[in-house]
């Protein structure tokens, strides 16, 4: 066959890399090759942080100046559907593709995937979200950040040939980095991946994870010099006397985080069925109006929790049709308490619409905020006096670990945040009740609900992620030899001298019809005077239990402790898939187990 020049360059690289490949592996030993690869896509992830914070503020100062010039407050409601319609437009169009959702779309794939990503989630997200985040969409750029650098984690780990158990720590090593390019943060960086996407920290992943976060920070510095996201100076420290205030702030922001994750779902539940058309204008203009009457909600918001975090709340009257009615302090703090509640609805109405985001600032934005008002309200009832900063700061974290379902992560990240540990106590506090109160109500977060309701969800226990990462089409057995109904004893006699198996499937006219079990006709089964006379339908027996061909592992296991059967038919509205084995199941268990585990 004849190949054309690009062919033959195509083919030229192809067998450039392999021999690339061959000279790596033979020169390093696996744990060096892994912290290589975690030093490339920490610099790739530090990279693309930049590249899309970049992208956003340049794609919002330019919006923002037209509107400013044209003094058209109206503008602001028509921008973000402008934005996730051009969203919608570039993925249906040009990447033909869903961008997917940051980090539940990395869970899915390493739990069931095996940790492969499409490599358009390298660049889809990126685009999608600068057009949705830049035009004013209420959701945060963290999110499509951490998938953009899964994405590379999981490609880079494929190309360089690495084991399922390599390309997960990887993709940890590649969000981790994200997360802490963001926020100049890599301790929360690292505990991103511990808490979040479940990545067990061992001596074999640490050193990577930390290669992964420092070169991702110092391509950031290089970048972007080295700002801090959200600037803040501790100036009162915690004292005993405000202890009952942090666990006040902590039961409100797991509340309001349950309110959220509420929220989130009942519009999700809304929209869904509904056409791509309908959405965008119906969620896109719920969008709008909110953004119309509480202009905070436009956008990320950093500049908004910068405000909340410096003690200036005139940020909540700009552009807003409640601004005759500033520096009325009755006014202000119903104001946060709104600005809080249509947050939920803001942010789930821009993903519902068709944009891309995260949560991550939605929690930070609704933290500050509800930080910012619960002080506010204590200090206007005058039971004590309060630091409305110090509640911002406090506030972040805990409605992070609320919603998020990560307090460790919320801890660290805003301890990191603030320059310093002065405030380590009442983070610790207000998160833990947060978190405690959440999953009161919730044993799941946004990210993982849908998982482990379906039981796809990866977790530290390792048994309970052996059998979710097990698949029953890879263990169903299909050499057992089936037989009609119809069928003489003296056929089925026959057919055992032919077959290996003690058991035979049933089946009439392509329906499952039940089994035999040699065990319970071997008195029989040479009687040659019963051949003509007795018939399989005598014999057959309709098994329980029966597994589904899409069914958890773990309820596959279940069902062998409950019925102490050896094997299991896979069966669904009567048609035979083949057998499940106790002995082929506890062999495939065992393979995934040193998959997963340390080598």
């Amino acid at each position: 066959m004849l190949l054309n020049n690009r062919e033959k360059s195509r083919f030229s690289g192809i067998n450039l890399w392999f021999r690339f490949l061959i000279w790596f592996e033979a020169t390093f030993n696996p744990t060096q090759r892994l912290n290589m690869v975690a030093f490339i896509v920490g610099l790739a992830s530090g990279f693309s942080a930049v590249v899309l914070k970049n992208m956003v503020h340049v794609t919002a100062f330019g919006l923002n100046k037209i509107g400013n010039l044209l003094d058209l407050n109206y503008l602001y409601f028509i921008y973000p559907i402008v934005g996730i319609w051009l969203a919608i437009v570039f993925l249906k169009y040009v990447v033909k593709r869903q961008a997917g959702h940051g980090v539940p779309g990395i869970l899915l794939s390493i739990s069931q995937k095996k940790g492969a990503i499409e490599k358009h989630h390298m660049y889809s997200s990126l685009v999608a979200s600068t057009l949705t985040v830049g035009f004013g969409g209420s959701v945060g750029l963290e999110g499509p950040i951490v998938g953009t650098g899964a994405a590379i984690g999981s490609n880079v780990g494929q190309a360089f040939r690495l084991k399922f158990r390599q390309i997960r720590i990887i993709i940890g090593c590649a969000s981790s980095a994200a997360v802490a390019s963001i926020f100049n943060a890599p301790i929360a960086g690292i505990i991103f991946s511990f808490e979040i996407l479940m990545l067990d920290l061992t001596m074999s992943s640490i050193v990577p994870l930390l290669i992964a976060s420092i070169s991702a920070i110092l391509t950031s510095y290089f970048f972007i010099g080295n700002d801090i996201l959200y600037p803040y100076q501790v100036v009162t420290t915690f004292t005993a006397q405000e202890l009952p205030f942090y666990l006040l702030l902590g039961v409100f922001c797991g509340m309001f985080s349950y309110y959220f994750a509420t929220v989130y779902t009942k519009m999700h539940e809304k929209f869904q069925g509904k056409s791509t058309l309908k959405r965008l204008f119906m969620a896109g203009g719920i969008l709008g109006i909110l953004i119309f009457l509480f202009p905070p909600l436009y956008g990320e918001g950093y500049a908004e929790v910068n405000h909340c975090l410096a003690g200036e709340l005139n940020f909540i009257f700009y552009r807003s049709i409640f601004d005759p009615l500033r520096g009325y302090q009755e006014i202000t703090i119903l104001l946060l308490l709104l600005i809080i509640l249509f947050k939920a609805f803001a942010t789930s109405a821009t993903f519902e619409a068709g944009g891309v985001g995260g949560i991550f600032a939605p929690s930070l934005f609704m933290g500050a905020h509800a930080g910012t008002f619960v002080a506010m309200l204590i200090n206007y009832t005058e039971v004590a006096k309060l630091s409305t900063t110090n509640f911002a700061l406090i506030g972040m974290a805990g409605m992070m670990s609320g919603i998020l379902y990560a307090p460790l992560f919320s801890i660290f990240l805003i301890a990191e945040i603030s320059g310093g540990y002065g405030l380590l106590v009442p983070i610790m506090i207000t998160s833990l009740v947060s978190f405690i109160v959440v999953k009161y109500f919730a044993p799941n977060s946004v990210y993982t609900r849908q998982l482990a309701e379906q039981r796809m969800l990866l977790t530290h226990n390792k048994d309970k992620s052996a059998l979710t990462l097990m698949r029953i089409d890879s263990i169903i057995e299909t050499d057992f030899l089936i037989i009609s109904s119809t069928a003489t004893l003296g056929d089925l006699a026959k057919l055992v001298t032919q077959s290996k198996r003690n058991v035979f499937p049933v089946i009439d006219s392509g329906v499952f019809k039940g089994v035999v079990f040699i065990n319970d006709i071997r008195h029989i089964l040479l009687r040659d005077d019963l051949y003509d006379k007795v018939k399989v339908s005598d014999l057959m027996y309709m098994p329980t239990p029966i597994v589904l061909p899409r069914e958890s592992m773990d309820e596959v296991v279940r069902k062998f402790k409950m019925s102490n059967h050896y094997n299991l038919p896979v069966v669904e509205n009567g048609k035979y898939y083949g057998f499940v084995s106790r002995a082929n199941t506890f062999s495939y268990y065992q393979k995934i187990m040193r998959d997963i585990s340390e080598e």
